[in-house]
């Protein structure tokens, strides 16, 4: 599903309000059958989860709140988000780190064990195939997550150059973490809640780190990221206790945090000015052209060795065409799509992600422009359904992000 998750989520509530709600249920679930469920699927349902097909999978796009409601508690509260459908795996061998880095732009071997950063997979034109999270566990054990609608390509990608690189000796295996599922607790109790749930002193992990150790009795892997700006963790529990730990989560909090749908994690991660790849990052864009320039490590930029290297590190020298930009606007929310005109009625660009920020109160979208039009206070006309509307170029993130970093 191209983004406007928002979008979906607030039709869904509205049809939904109406009087014939089989139809309206036929028409969004009739491929309920062929979709995949995570172990939550009926915690899910008995909690009022609306569920809709993503990335073949049956998510929660909301509960009983509304997505609006849902974004604010997360920002004041916290959030609980069920990411199972995202695909973790481990790489591991004496070569696993010269093996990732021939595939993407992160110094991996200047990672300490135990940190990680966000990277992404490149072709050979230096456009993305994907943005992903990793880890370096240990030298020999690297642990990274890839998103649900990209899994197949990405492992694809992953098992073809892994064949190569063992061919010619190379120590590298992988292991898939299908046995395992993925809760995102994101907000400012996520922290204080989860330390009821472990041993381990929570407030000497930060921002990027990562840990083995056990919570609520079970094995996890812990990463202090997430995909809302806000602190949190990204928890890799065993399948068989995810339930558990959900209400465990839940009943901590008493009450405060509360599960959380894929609505409120769409309009989360656009206040904070992340990339969803298929809408802010696709095949064609590069990491330099998406504002990941930082994501690429210094040494990778002198030495290269990754896939498009000669493509990005000429844009990194002579600057890109295009650049990834914030705007606010007035009228309706743009939308993925939706044109970018200077104020002559010229075509600069194009939105890639809008909608209305529920806890700023004003439209927010981000998108591609020109580069020379990308700077901060230019003024734009977005085009939607067929009208142009006042914009503006702003810096991201639009809300500010709040990660647990030492002082």
């Amino acid at each position: 599903m191209r983004g406007g998750l928002w979008q979906l989520g607030q039709s869904i509530t509205r049809r939904l309000a109406q009087a014939d709600k089989k139809a309206v249920a036929r028409r969004y679930f009739a491929s309920e059958a062929d979709l995949k469920k995570t172990v939550l699927y009926d915690f899910h349902i008995a909690n009022g989860g609306k569920m809709v097909p993503f990335a073949g999978w049956g998510m929660p796009i909301q509960y009983k709140d509304s997505i609006m409601d849902s974004t604010v508690n997360c920002r004041e509260n916290g959030g609980l988000f069920d990411v199972s459908h995202m695909c973790g795996l481990s790489l591991k061998g004496k070569d696993c780190v010269p093996f990732l880095e021939k595939l993407v732009i992160a110094d991996v071997a200047g990672l300490a064990p135990g940190t990680g950063s966000l990277t992404v997979f490149t072709n050979e034109k230096g456009g993305a195939i994907d943005d992903s999270v990793i880890t370096k566990v240990k030298d020999d054990h690297i642990y990274l997550v890839v998103n649900a609608g990209c899994r197949d390509k990405d492992l694809a990608h992953i098992e073809e150059h892994m064949k190569a690189f063992k061919a010619k000796g190379g120590d590298v295996s992988w292991h898939i973490h299908d046995e395992r599922s993925l809760l995102a607790l994101q907000g400012p109790l996520a922290a204080p809640v989860l330390q009821h749930l472990t041993k381990e002193d929570l407030s000497k992990i930060y921002f990027g780190e990562f840990r083995m150790l056990d919570i609520n009795g079970a094995h996890c892997f812990i990463t202090r990221t997430g995909y809302t700006g806000e602190d949190g963790f990204e928890i890799s529990v065993p399948s068989e206790n995810a339930v558990d730990l959900a209400k465990a989560i839940l009943e901590k909090s008493e009450g405060k945090i509360r599960l959380t749908g894929l609505g409120a994690r769409d309009s989360l991660r656009l206040e904070a000015g992340l990339c969803l790849y298929g809408n802010d990052m696709e095949q064609h864009v590069t990491p330099v052209e998406a504002g990941l320039t930082w994501a690429i490590g210094k040494r990778r930029r002198a030495e290269g060795g990754f896939l498009g290297a000669d493509v990005i590190l000429k844009q990194l020298a002579d600057g890109p065409s295009i650049r990834r930009v914030g705007f606010f606007s007035t009228g309706p929310p743009p939308r993925s799509h939706s044109e970018i005109q200077d104020e002559k009625g010229n075509n600069i660009g194009e939105i890639t992600s809008g909608g209305f920020s529920p806890c700023l109160k004003k439209n927010i979208a981000m998108g591609y422009v020109k580069s020379g039009l990308h700077k901060a206070g230019t003024k734009a006309k977005i085009i939607i359904r067929g009208k142009a509307y006042d914009g503006a170029v702003t810096k991201m993130p639009f809300v500010p992000t709040k990660y647990y970093k030492p002082n």
